[in-house]
């Protein structure tokens, strides 16, 4: 098919070829991080199918340059061409600089290849490779970079390294202008706090850092066990690992204290799915008399290279000392991978891959210092500010006529007008910051959340990609059984007591006729088979649909024992104490433990379980016994999971299976029923499963195990062999019955989904789980609305089959797109542009079975395609790549434990806080903080402006107008509170913002702060500035001091009755704020003698004169102000009038 497949120019063979080599050198320098596991996970084909490999938007210099991998954009690699001048101004000279560090750092850390190893039991020293420490690193700086760092990353702003460069050529005498505190003070007292905040974030990091490398664990040498800390473990240690202890590393499962030889584990902060995993013991070890045989035997077991693929290994065990030698092959369920809980049991493993070659850590990406939107518009804006005050003050020198020295000149007029760049802007912005996460965390209507980084709250206003994860974030895990339908009748929740009675009923007949055929000694033979069929009563079918699903399932009763001192899980034996209160269901799908829960609450309880039997117990406190002779586990291809069981007291054989309807319904007898009802169900947001039997005869049975053995000991196409021996027995199958389990919401998830889509932004969900159980919960959470199609991604292999599939979806309007994590890596490897520009058009995107590397790299891709901002939400271990990788990312505290919460920037309790977070606080944080900034430049650039006519009425002298303490206290106690007030100034009222989340698509837009905005700002600047200076001087009596005295008064009231101005809610703080500056200023004029003719102030002339200019610099704005809410108000005020 991909031969017919139209393709774009590619390259000649030759070309292709040396391109590919040229890949695959590249992929094989980046070592384990991102391009080589794109590489592990597709092996480069050979060079003649260099076609297959080319991805269809690309021309020749896809390749060119090694830094570019295949995943380049044409778009992308437009803006690459811009070199020479314009290249190095517009940002060149930075990315010179991080790829010469890149490159430093690549040379210092040559990361090694990953080699597959042979592990030798309880002998490290035999390994022939070094490998990492077994130590957890999350620190992002050590002792000697720690200083470096944080200067950097403080320094690569251009308006941090401005004021820098600024603030040290005070200390050459010809270019002093004023005091040396009134540039140092300001940049130490910011580069202080962040120092400071960084250090103690650093020494968090450290202290739990330390606390998981110090844990613990029995290490199992030849002299006994001995003590030794999680960072010490090293490659073929062989670990005791007791209950509820974490996994400090990945190991091979040797032997477990548990009788049937396997234990379960929890696998929470992994794949973030908060069910129990079954994991089995290597055989040979297991079977070994006593723990000290592990040294006497000789084995080492062979592993594949480190991976990241959490669901899959390969490797065997060996037994060299043994006759024959003993091989066995090893699975993922031989494997304990590091992060995981030991939930019953103690283990004994032996390590085969320590520190960063771990599952876990390989699946965990670095954290990234993130930069807020609203920090990157402003930086822009102060680089135009920067330009302008070169051409400032150029303008200054040529019309000075280039006289004397003039570069000298050129620079303090730089340093004259300096101000235009105000060095409080930062300062303002992170108190800021500061103030806004208080308010979030003292919001009432959102309890418990918590802002961990303190940089990006205005982000939360900006986004426009929600990507969610559905296990505990939208869901609360929680299985609950909801419905029972027989074909012609439906069992609720308010009639499963008619089903308690009729299973108690059935069981007591069934009791009593055993007891009469034991009277009359005669042999129990099937009934049902030599008996005509009858169309069979109510009360039967409910009894056997319950006890076929009392049975067929992969559930083990747990149960606690009583004694305080023995801590351990014992399993249930015939004579244990089988009480209610201390029995717990264990099994790896939720689903399964509501089915048995629920048979437990109508009177079929599951007493016990091992590998070969299971016990149920009667409502009349009988016990049954089955042997379980075959169990055929359910697998995301089957989508069925089935059951052999013998019943002991009657010996009867019977075949259970239960299933997806899509896989079901060409098994059981044909029926009129099926098909609709599970519609039904699944409309209502339940999880279907279809349970049917079949009775089999001991020849069949035998005749069927002899075929299964056999298929399971070949060698080629041993999956198909076997697959097709189970489907001979999947014929024509007796439907009992279909269930419907509901997988209960978290709070208000339905309204808090429906405000986030009003608001303009697109939700994806991206989720370990079944693609049944995704797009189920898609639909009951109303994600998709009921009007909406599914498209279905189809699983794809190849490019072929992707390129007809994506065509396939290209035609599909409107609709959402439901595709598997595989589906997605094939289409991402061959058409990524088109199938990321195809998924951002539709209303909503679930791609189930992600790995946690995956859902980071679709974050990343949605960031390169779109520019827009993305927020991640997720509260398991799994999903702390997609919450770090993410603009903004949220965890909320969930039953998955904390991981997620202490990576994101901001943690919640519920996931329907996030409604009230973007709307409210969102909302504020970016108004705020463009209303903030801009004002913080205005007044900057109000007093450079009247510096700029004073020097030019003055014959262009670059003299300073304002000297030391008015300029520092201008900036500070005269303007600061008001100017700072206006972070707590709304728009819009909390009610009002929720009530209509379509006032929160205008933000994403960024119109509160633009050029046109800045633009606004500056001719406001500039007019009042001029003002202020020309009236000053024409109003000026014969002293040089009247001008200052009469200026600097009108300036002071013109900033306070601008900021009176740009305010929308008045709060008492802002008037008591408006007030004290006043009152400082007038306190101050007493003491400023050397600025101030005390006599002129007092007089009228004075009040006057200053009045006269301010009302003129201000009631024009005012006008114009009115002007603009009558006649073109913004979309809010039409809401709230």
């Amino acid at each position: 098919m991909a031969d017919h497949i139209p393709l774009y120019p590619v390259q000649s063979a030759a070309a292709a070829a040396a391109a590919n080599r040229k890949r695959a050198a590249y992929y094989s320098a980046a070592g384990p991080g991102q391009g080589a596991d794109r590489h592990s996970r597709y092996q480069l084909e050979d060079e003649s199918a260099h076609l297959d490999e080319m991805p269809l938007m690309m021309s020749e210099e896809g390749f060119e340059n090694d830094e570019s991998d295949y995943h380049t954009l044409p778009r992308a690699r437009i803006t690459r061409r811009r070199r020479g001048i314009e290249w190095l101004v517009c940002g060149g000279w930075k990315s010179l600089c991080t790829s010469c560090c890149d490159w430093l750092i690549h040379v210092c850390q040559r990361k090694k290849e990953l080699k597959a190893r042979t592990v030798w039991l309880g002998c490290p020293e035999k390994c022939e490779e070094k490998h990492p420490r077994n130590a957890i690193k999350n620190q992002k700086y050590n002792v000697f970079t720690f200083i470096p760092g944080v200067l950097y990353e403080q320094f690569k702003f251009f308006l941090n390294l401005y004021f820098l460069v600024v603030s040290c050529s005070q200390f050459v005498p010809a270019l002093k202008i004023g005091y040396l505190y009134t540039y140092w003070a300001p940049l130490g007292f910011v580069l202080a706090v962040t120092i400071m905040r960084e250090a103690i974030d650093e020494f968090r990091r450290f202290r739990r850092d330390k606390e998981m490398n110090s844990q613990l664990y029995s290490k199992l040498t030849v002299r006994g066990k001995v003590q030794v800390k999680s960072s010490d473990i090293q490659v073929g240690d062989l670990i005791i690992v007791e209950k509820n202890q974490r996994i400090p590393s990945d190991m091979v499962f040797l032997r477990t204290s548990e009788k049937a030889g396997s234990c379960f584990i929890r696998t929470d902060q992994l794949d973030g799915e908060t069910d129990w995993k079954l994991k089995v013991a290597v055989s040979c070890t297991q079977r070994l008399p006593a723990l000290g045989d592990l040294f006497s035997i000789n084995a080492y077991v062979y592993a594949q290279k480190p991976q990241l693929d959490i669901h899959s290994f390969e490797g065997t065990f060996t037994r060299e000392d043994s006759d024959p030698p003993v091989h066995e092959s090893l699975s993922i369920e031989n494997t304990l991978w590091a992060s995981t809980v030991v939930a019953s049991g103690t283990v004994i493993g032996v390590v085969i891959y320590t520190g960063k070659e771990t599952r876990s850590v390989m699946n965990t990406s670095n954290p990234k210092n993130k930069v807020g939107l609203l920090d990157l518009e402003l930086n822009q804006l102060t680089k135009a500010l920067f330009l302008a005050l070169i051409a400032l003050s150029a303008v200054m020198v040529a019309l000075q006529g280039f006289v004397g020295p003039w570069y000298r000149n050129l620079f303090r007029f730089l340093l004259l007008f300096s101000y235009i760049i105000p060095i409080s802007l930062r300062v303002n912005l992170d108190m800021g910051k500061a103030a806004y996460g208080w308010m979030i965390m003292r919001d009432e209507h959102i309890p418990g959340t918590v802002v961990r980084t303190s940089t990006i709250p205005e982000e939360l206003g900006r986004l426009v990609y929600l990507m969610t994860d559905k296990t505990g974030t939208l869901t609360q895990n929680e299985m609950v059984f909801k419905r029972l339908h027989l074909g012609t009748v439906s069992y609720g929740t308010d009639t499963m007591d008619e089903i308690q009675n009729h299973v108690i009923t059935s069981y007591s007949q069934t009791q009593s006729q055993a007891s009469g055929n034991n009277a009359s000694s005669t042999p129990p033979r099937k009934a049902q088979s030599s008996a005509p069929k009858v169309r069979r009563s109510v009360s039967s079918r409910i009894h056997e649909a319950v006890k076929a699903i009392a049975l067929c399932h992969n559930v083990t009763p747990v149960y606690e024992s009583r004694a305080a001192g023995a801590g351990e899980t014992e399993y249930a034996e015939v004579d244990q104490d089988f009480s209610d209160e201390n029995r717990t269901y264990q099994a790896s799908s939720p689903d399964e433990v509501a089915l048995v829960q629920w048979t437990e609450s109508v009177g079929l309880t599951l007493v016990s379980r091992d590998l070969t039997s299971m016990q149920l117990k009667t409502p009349s406190g009988q016990i049954l016994t089955y042997h379980v002779l075959q169990v055929f586990p359910f697998t995301s291809e089957n989508k069925r999971m089935g059951i052999v069981v013998r019943d002991e007291s009657t010996a009867e054989i019977t075949f259970y299976m239960k299933g997806a309807d899509v896989a079901m319904s060409t098994i059981v007898q044909y029926n009129d029923w099926l098909e609709e009802e599970c519609g039904n169900m699944a409309r209502e947001g339940l999880r279907t499963l279809v349970v049917a039997k079949k009775s089999l005869t001991e020849e069949q049975y035998q005749d069927f195990e002899s075929r299964y053995s056999q298929a399971k000991l070949s060698l080629h196409d041993r999956a198909l062999k076997v697959a097709a021996v189970v489907e001979s027995l999947e014929r024509e199958m007796e439907l009992l019955c279909l269930t419907g389990v509901e997988d209960q919401l978290q709070a208000d998830v339905r309204p808090t989904l429906e405000m986030l889509r009003n608001a303009g932004i697109k939700i994806w969900m991206l989720t370990g789980d079944k693609l049944e159980t995704a797009t189920c919960i898609a639909k009951s959470s109303h994600l998709v609305s009921r009007t909406q199609d599914i498209h279905v991604f189809r699983p794809v292999t190849n490019r072929g089959e992707a390129h007809l599939e994506l065509n396939a979806f290209r035609r599909k309007h409107d609709c959402a797109l439901v595709i598997a994590g595989d589906s997605l890596e094939v289409c991402l490897k061959y058409y990524e542009h088109e199938f990321v520009e195809l998924a951002c058009q539709c209303p909503a995107v679930v791609c189930c079975r992600c790995s946690p590397t995956q859902k980071a790299h679709i974050v990343k891709l949605l960031q390169q395609h779109t520019g827009r901002r993305t927020c991640a939400v997720g509260d398991g271990g799994n999903d702390v790549s997609m919450i770090q990788a993410a603009d903004c990312g949220i965890g909320i505290e969930g039953k998955e434990g904390k991981q997620a919460s202490l990576a994101a920037d901001f943690s919640i309790t519920q996931f329907k806080h996030i409604g009230r977070l973007l709307m409210v606080h969102g909302r504020n944080s970016y108004k705020r903080s463009a209303a903030l900034g801009q004002f913080v430049m205005h007044r900057g650039l109000i007093i450079s402006t009247m510096q700029a006519v004073f020097s030019s009425v003055f014959y262009f002298a670059s003299v300073p107008l304002y000297q030391g303490f008015l300029m520092v206290g201008y900036a500070t106690i005269y303007t600061m509170f008001p100017v700072f007030s206006l972070v707590l100034d709304q728009d819009v009222k909390p009610e009002t913002a929720l009530l209509y989340p379509e006032l929160y698509k205008d933000l994403t837009k960024g119109r509160s702060l633009s050029f046109k905005t800045f633009l606004i700002w500056v001719l406001i600047s500039i007019y009042q500035g001029g003002i202020l200076m020309y009236g000053a001087l024409v109003l000026f009596e014969s002293e040089f001091v009247h001008v200052v005295a009469i200026s600097f008064t009108a300036l002071i009231l013109t900033e306070l009755l601008m900021v009176a101005l740009t305010i929308r809610t008045w709060h008492w703080l802002m008037v008591v704020a408006e007030f004290l500056s006043l009152g400082c200023y007038l306190a101050s004029l007493a003491f400023l003698n050397e600025y101030f003719d005390v006599a002129f102030i007092t007089t009228v002339t004075f009040l006057w004169k200053v009045s006269a200019i301010t009302v003129v610099s201000c009631l024009p704005l005012y006008i114009l102000k009115y002007l603009k809410r009558k006649l073109s108000p913004p979309s809010y005020s039409k809401l709230t009038s």
